[in-house]
């Protein structure tokens, strides 16, 4: 009897041991792949290879599909009974073409649903479809995203109440710092060449350092084409209200172990019109784009190199822009006027290696950041130059079937010099370190992670005459600061539709050279501000709650999040003057920023490819004395009606109206005032045809269509008693040839 039972136990095992390992390995050398992530959303499943390649899914059995990803080869989506078809064995075809569903903010390439992190991504499809002015623009649809802004060209992301300094903006996996500490400068990247943006809320300090205490904006360059094709693509944007738009052409080709692409692109636009019909003087804006690709493949490294280049001029509002600007023809672009002038060079290399039994990647780059300001008669005042080296380092390695080892480390040592009369800042040399150790530990219906870091960050300050020169009260300074961060969170699937995430995180700033040694007229925004050398680092305590459904016929997401700041750094006006002009001092206080993001949609099963959802935010900013903070967004809710149709393989067809209830702003601060609500209709449809070696698509977006009359709390043209954009509508036609090269 113990003989039978033994054999039978020995069967069992063996059939469990054939049934149960999954084999993946590349098709053309036949060599196991480690790190492959292998999901199921029936149940809902994720576990990943080893270094043999190997990985058990014995829990996969009654699971209706089952996806296997790994950037840099085609995902596969197969099931149980074809795997044991195969002997369990799968093979990965290699691709240059990175996958959209895969989140690249993360410590690690993920599935935004396995980390605690609250992550939203962006496709371009959908920023084409938005029929917006900037990518900023775009990305402010987001719950929980707003924007600051100076007219439709000018505009900076606002994260859950916080911008600037606060939010780290990622570009070919660098940070991108574009002098962003001004409130009238922009984000300063066009979405042209792109392939999607994603959206980290909440602090991400210990793995990018100071600055994304706020949030992380990462911007993802496009792809390549598939293997042995060259795709060659053009596309119009028209906008009525600045009788302006955007031309752009460019071609990829991918030889396999090759690519290349370039891409040319230029906007134009005139002053828009208000919902009132009144022209706004000088807000007209113009830009050109250059960007090219180089990237290869060799055994286990893979390397992408871009080149991008942009050239702006952004016209110059002031509060008695009215006065002094004499008005030229309506549709003139003439930047004859006050106007900014920014110049992008950008040279990056995104580098990733396999090693033996783990993975690194390396990333380097210079930016250099020229911006000037014209006076009007090509008299520039204001001339400052930012160049920037850059190096992230991230080394990931599988420990066992269910922990994730990352070690990270960013470097980057900045130059800013003033060529101008005017000066803002003072000249200075500035250089930053950050290392973290982050693990993550996957098993069957909850996600750990964790990690610590720290770094440095070292300033000093060179003689700049009317910044700190002896006439002045802060003297050239040189400084060293120090700071720690941590993150711990989970990612729990109690049912299976069901998702909890919860995140705890710190985040850390150093103040920014303006905020240290200000000591003159900002001629932007007309304050004479002073700085303070001796600020504390700002630091945050960030907890998230974040609760998912994904049914069948609805969904939700909903986030409530508090921000708890130590020493916040705020200008904070003195009643004092200097010449006229109001004297404002930097000044630190503990802060809590605290609101809730949701969204709930339906998709009606009696009628396919419709949707129906609403999205709610909301926050509010409260200084530790009970004063509320400036530039905090009102509550916004927008329900949408969409209405999507894919009968058949060649064409596809789309068609939505939402609105945006902007309700009543009067959590301001002292130096504000209150904005009354506001409701905006939009609309939009478009259609995609396919032809054998070619596709078309046609965006139609109409914004503000009643021509709604209002004001934006987080628009400073607010304070020039000047109204937002009134109706306009965008046309967006683009079309894609792809030819499939001869062996």
């Amino acid at each position: 009897m113990i003989r039978m039972i033994m054999i039978w136990l020995f069967v069992g095992m063996l059939v469990k041991g054939y049934a149960q390992i999954v084999t993946i390995t590349e098709e053309n050398t036949g060599q196991p792949l480690e790190y492959v992530t292998i999901l199921s959303d029936h149940p809902r499943l994720l576990v990943i290879s080893g270094a043999d390649g190997k990985a058990d899914i014995s829990a996969f059995e009654n699971a209706m599909q089952i996806t296997f990803r790994m950037i840099g080869y085609k995902t596969i989506t197969t099931s149980y009974d074809h795997l044991a078809e195969s002997n369990f064995s799968v093979e990965l075809v290699p691709s240059v073409t990175s996958l959209d569903q895969v989140v690249i903010s993360a410590y690690r390439d993920d599935i935004s649903r396995t980390t605690g992190l609250h992550i939203e991504p962006l496709q371009k499809k959908e920023i084409e479809q938005l029929g917006t002015f900037t990518l900023t623009d775009a990305i402010s649809s987001i719950p929980g995203v707003a924007q600051l802004s100076t007219g439709p060209g000018i505009s900076k992301p606002v994260i859950r109440g916080l911008y600037g300094n606060r939010i780290l903006v990622l570009f070919s996996g660098l940070r991108f710092d574009n002098q962003q500490w001004q409130d009238e400068h922009g984000l300063g990247l066009s979405s042209l060449g792109i392939s999607k943006v994603e959206v980290i809320k909440g602090p991400l300090s210990i793995l990018y350092g100071t600055e994304a205490m706020g949030g992380v904006i990462n911007i993802i360059e496009e792809t390549a084409p598939e293997q042995g094709t060259t795709e060659t693509d053009a596309g119009v944007e028209f906008h009525s209200n600045t009788l302006g738009g955007v031309i752009q052409a460019g071609t990829a080709l991918n030889k396999g172990n090759k690519w290349y692409r370039i891409r040319l692109g230029a906007e134009n636009h005139a002053d828009y019109s208000d919902g009132n019909g009144e022209r706004v003087l000088n807000s007209r804006f113009n830009g050109y784009y250059l960007k090219g690709t180089y990237g290869f493949e060799k055994e286990r490294w893979r390397s992408e190199n871009h080149y991008d280049f942009s050239f702006n001029n952004f016209g110059f509002i002031f509060s008695d822009v009215r006065n002094f600007f004499t008005p030229d023809s309506r549709w003139s672009r003439s930047m004859a006027g006050p106007h900014h002038i920014v110049m992008l060079n950008i040279l990056s290399s995104v580098n990733t290696v396999h090693l033996l039994h783990s993975t690194l990647k390396v990333n380097t780059g210079i930016q250099s950041n020229y911006r000037a300001e014209d006076e009007g008669g090509n008299a520039l005042s204001l001339q400052m130059h930012l160049i920037t080296g850059e190096a992230s380092l991230k080394w990931s390695k599988l420990l066992g079937n269910k922990t994730m080892l990352v070690l990270a480390n960013n470097a980057s040592v900045e130059n800013n010099t003033n060529y101008g009369k005017r000066k803002i800042i003072p000249d200075a040399w500035m250089a930053e370190d950050a290392f973290s150790v982050y693990l993550k530990q996957q098993f069957s219906t909850v996600e750990f992670e964790y990690g610590v870091g720290a770094g440095f960050r070292y300033i000093k300050t060179l003689i700049t005459p009317t910044v700190n020169s002896e006439e002045k009260d802060i003297p050239p300074f040189t400084q060293l600061r120090g700071f720690t961060n941590a993150l711990a969170g989970l990612n729990y699937t109690p049912f299976e539709k069901w998702t909890l995430k919860l995140n705890f995180s710190t985040g850390v700033r150093a103040p920014n050279l303006a905020e240290l040694s200000s000591n003159g007229l900002h001629e932007g925004i007309y304050t004479y501000e002073i700085g303070d050398p001796d600020m504390k680092n700002e630091k945050n305590l960030s907890g998230d709650l974040g609760i998912i459904h994904e049914g069948r016929f609805w969904q939700l997401s909903s986030s409530v999040f508090l921000n708890h700041f130590f020493d916040y750094i705020y200008l904070d006006p003195t009643g004092e003057e200097w010449f006229g002009f109001p004297v404002y001092r930097y000044r630190q206080h503990n802060a809590n920023i605290y609101g809730l993001e949701a969204v709930a949609s339906i998709t009606p099963a009696v009628v396919n490819g419709l949707k129906l959802s609403a999205a709610y935010s909301g926050l509010v900013g409260e200084l530790a004395n009970g004063e509320f903070l400036p530039w905090m967004p009102a509550q916004k809710i927008t329900p949408e009606i969409r209405y999507g149709y894919s009968g058949k393989a060649d064409w596809s067809f789309y068609g939505f109206v939402n609105s945006d209830f902007v309700m009543t702003q009067d959590h301001v601060n002292p130096m504000e005032q209150n904005t009354p609500a506001y409701t905006l209709v939009n609309f939009g449809l478009g259609v995609e045809f396919k032809a054998k070696k070619a596709s078309y698509e046609l965006n139609l977006t109409a914004n503000n269509l009643l021509d709604e009359a209002y004001y934006d709390h987080l628009s400073r043209l607010k304070n020039y008693d000047i109204l937002n954009m009134g109706r306009d509508i965008s046309i967006h036609l683009k079309i894609k040839f792809i030819n499939h090269l001869k062996s």
